[in-house]
């Protein structure tokens, strides 16, 4: 299973993923809103590979999108307020 992070968007939406042969392991997605808001709305492993830190490295890549360019973010998504709460060092682009 490869773990490259793979990234489309467009511009008011965007994917965060890895894939595999079968398809898509773990994806991320987000919403685009003004003031350089990104809201992450959906995480979602494949059920056989949950539990492998995968949707993790995801929301850890988006925090790193979201400093380099300059975003905020408010995590929607359930897993990834969790994994704002879980990591102080993500505070520094969470939407205030």
């Amino acid at each position: 299973m490869s773990r490259e992070i793979k990234h489309k968007e467009n511009s008011n939406r965007g994917m965060i993923y890895m894939e595999d042969e079968s398809g898509i392991t773990s994806e991320l997605t987000y919403t685009k809103k003004d003031k350089g808001i990104l809201i992450i709305d959906y995480t979602q492993t494949r059920k056989s590979l949950e539990g492998r830190g995968l949707a993790s490295i995801l929301v850890k890549y988006s925090v790193e999108f979201a400093r380099k360019n300059n975003y905020k973010i408010d995590p929607l998504c359930p897993f990834a307020e969790v994994q704002f709460d879980l990591n102080r060092d993500f505070r520094d682009v969470l939407v205030k």
